[in-house]
């Protein structure tokens, strides 16, 4: 009989959590899980999937505009209700918990409620009682940081948004990364008033510079104000005030008014608490839990995978290192992770889709480079007064012809992205790409007919 309750214990229900656990238990290992919130972590609750449905929703303002060049006639002014969004979203994401409770229960994991702390290298404590497991596995995400200002009180962070009770009339983004342009495109798409601002001076500061210059571009013609290299100094409530206006009063000296203040400044890896440090984890400054190759913390039974070690904060990756680790302790290792060539979307109004290196990073690892672009109005608004633009890049090796970074912002950027991922997976070449057939008349055949390089 085994010394340990569990083979494998995991804090944290999410994403890269229950599939450690479901695929643990599929095994044959003995797994327990600790969870105190919904199942599905911030992916299924307050992140991708919540986030693209409203996307989606924020889409047909665009849509309905574009229709009339279409020949189509709408019946008087189309309407939104925020509260059968809210509605509706939230009893998809009640479903997708009832599917990852019935995963677990497949897997004949057992599922305890509450809040884990770590005691040693193998006992667990939930709410007051003790699990010993063989591993421990911390999944427990991230979460979002307010930045110290005065009156961040009265500001909201991305986590919040989701819950709101109305759309705000006004609404100031502070943020320049992936979830302050796609929450600024949500909210200006739904009819809010946005106006987005970052400390720096162009959006997503670490993907490839074109693409955050054409996307401010685009959210601009969008009509989301856009103010760079300023942060907010404070917030205070405005007197006399029925609709919770509050004055933002930005570092440039600027003062703003509005109803909704949504912080988007970055995620914290989830240790607080947990008793990490005193059972012998090595912590990073951030808290993020430091991991070898193997996802073992400093503590060789306490592994971490997931936007717990901050190294990728995507939910694939979370659930392929959550394999590799299940592959390791409970199969035969064939897995290995890497951090190459992983595909991104960004859904922002217009999506972005990009996967490889971005130009500057490329210019550093091989030195010498050719550059594609193309900046064009897809076919999609040339009978609508549509003005978006689809931009496009290919980043190639000039001396190995391999194409090492293929970036887009367009419709469907993302879905276009993903086969060209298993591309550069395979070590494509340009040479390749060009002998390739496009699909025409689409965006993405525009890929595979850029012959000219641009520098």
């Amino acid at each position: 009989m085994s010394q340990y309750d569990y083979d494998l214990f995991t804090i944290g229900g999410g994403s890269g959590g229950v599939r450690a656990a479901r695929f643990a238990g599929q095994a044959g290992a003995r797994v327990g899980l600790a969870e105190k919130g919904d199942l599905g972590g911030t992916c299924v609750n307050v992140g991708c999937i919540p986030k693209k449905l409203m996307s989606y929703s924020a889409h047909f303002h665009e849509d309905f505009a574009d229709a009339a060049g279409y020949g189509w006639t709408l019946n008087g002014q189309p309407s939104f209700d925020w509260s059968t969004l809210i509605a509706n979203k939230d009893r998809e994401i009640a479903h997708l918990n009832d599917i990852y409770q019935r995963l677990l229960d497949g897997a004949n994991v057992s599922l305890h409620r509450g809040f884990a702390t770590v005691e040693d290298a193998h006992t667990v404590n939930v709410d007051g009682q003790r699990f010993t497991a063989r591993h421990i596995l911390v999944a427990t995400g991230g979460r979002p940081e307010k930045p110290d200002v005065p009156g961040r009180e009265l500001g909201i962070t991305s986590d919040d948004f989701f819950h709101l009770k109305a759309l705000p009339k006004r609404t100031v983004v502070l943020g320049g990364g992936y979830i302050a342009v796609e929450l600024a495109s949500i909210l200006n798409g739904l009819g809010s008033e946005v106006t987005l601002v970052y400390r720096r001076e162009r959006l997503l500061r670490n993907m490839d510079a074109d693409l955050g210059v054409h996307l401010a571009d685009e959210m601009a013609k969008q009509g989301i104000r856009l103010v760079f290299n300023a942060s907010i100094e404070s917030i205070e409530a405005a007197q006399a005030s029925e609709d919770s206006v509050k004055n933002v009063r930005l570092t440039n000296g600027e003062l703003l008014q509005a109803e909704c203040i949504l912080f988007a400044t970055g995620r914290t890896p989830n240790t607080a608490g947990l008793g990490l440090e005193q059972a012998g984890v090595v912590l990073a400054k951030n808290g993020a839990v430091q991991v070898n190759g193997d996802f073992e913390s400093s503590v060789p039974s306490i592994l971490a995978v997931g936007d717990v070690i901050d190294r990728v904060a995507l939910t694939p990756v979370a659930l392929a290192e959550a394999m590799v680790v299940v592959a390791r302790l409970f199969g035969r290792g064939e897995r290995r992770m890497s951090y190459a060539n992983i595909p991104t979307a960004v859904f922002s109004h217009p999506n972005i889709g990009t996967v490889g290196l971005s130009e500057e990073e490329a210019r550093k690892e091989v030195g010498e480079v050719k550059i594609f672009k193309t900046d064009f109005k897809p076919l999609k608004n040339t009978l609508s007064r549509n003005t978006g633009r689809t931009f496009m890049k290919l980043v190639v090796d000039a001396r190995s012809d391999r194409v090492l970074g293929v970036h887009m912002v367009g419709g469907d950027a993302g879905e276009v992205i993903q086969g060209f991922a298993v591309a550069l997976q395979c070590g494509a070449t340009k040479a390749q790409f060009d002998a390739t057939i496009g699909i025409h008349p689409t965006s993405a055949e525009e890929f595979v007919t850029l012959r000219t390089p641009v520098a």
